[in-house]
């Protein structure tokens, strides 16, 4: 048996494969936004002067990274429904118990890249927000947060990145995204080459286009911190011409 064009290229053009696709895009931005929220506030447990906060934050971070994230999705999809009756109705959908599972399971991981980034941030650079009067909430996000978002970009691009491959494990759950689409295609046709190609194909376009963006989105926080950086230097030097 030889690879046919003919078939890859009317999957790699059909609708249920761009269906697919697009499926597995809106899953991982979705999971990864929640998972950044969850992992933020995660995060301020784990550096809390509270030991309660910081016992609380590590036991979420052990038990969410402990636990493959294929159990997760069984436990959401499967025993979700019977413990909880609610679950057993429509509104509970694959997409729905996907979510909930790659988010929780996510910010586990967000919450130690965000915890390094806000560590990263310079003691003193809080002393002197405090010093001037800013409340501590504005320390966080007028101070540190700018400083800790750079840090924390390259890491999360990779972790999106990550998440987009692995919405793949929605399929045992009965989501239909990409991987799944190709094998229902093989599962009628026999054709493993030309449909786990056109996967292929999709999942390295996908990809390229993300760090695509993940370079340009680098590039700007890097211009932006860069043109803060040199400002006051500039007026310095003026200022000193002058006197």
């Amino acid at each position: 048996m030889t690879f046919d064009v003919e078939i890859f290229l009317s999957a790699l053009t059909s609708s249920e494969f761009f269906r697919g696709a697009w499926l597995s895009v809106a899953l991982a931005a979705a999971s990864m936004l929640f998972a950044t929220v969850i992992g933020f506030g995660v995060a301020l447990l784990r550096i809390s002067d509270n030991r309660l906060a910081r016992t609380v934050g590590g036991a979420y971070v052990w038990f969410f990274r402990a636990i493959p994230t294929l159990l997760v999705l069984l436990i959401i999809w499967n025993a979700g429904p019977q413990l909880f009756p609610a679950l057993r109705e429509n509104w509970f959908s694959p997409f729905l118990a996907a979510f909930i599972g790659f988010a929780v399971v996510e910010a586990a991981y967000m919450a130690e890249i965000l915890r390094s980034a806000l560590l990263s941030v310079d003691d003193g650079q809080r002393l002197a927000a405090r010093a001037i009067g800013l409340p501590p909430h504005k320390v966080m996000f007028k101070v540190v947060l700018p400083q800790a978002i750079k840090v924390a970009l390259p890491p999360t691009g990779n972790e999106f990145i990550a998440m987009l491959k692995y919405t793949s494990l929605a399929s045992v759950i009965s989501l239909r995204e990409l991987l799944t689409t190709a094998q229902v295609g093989v599962s009628n046709t026999f054709r493993y080459a030309e449909y786990y190609s056109a996967a292929l194909v999709y999942y390295l376009v996908i990809v390229t286009a993300l760090m695509g963006v993940q370079t340009l989105i680098e590039r700007r926080y890097r211009w932006v911190s860069s043109g803060i950086a040199t400002a006051p230097t500039a007026r310095t030097k003026k200022e000193t011409v002058t006197a």
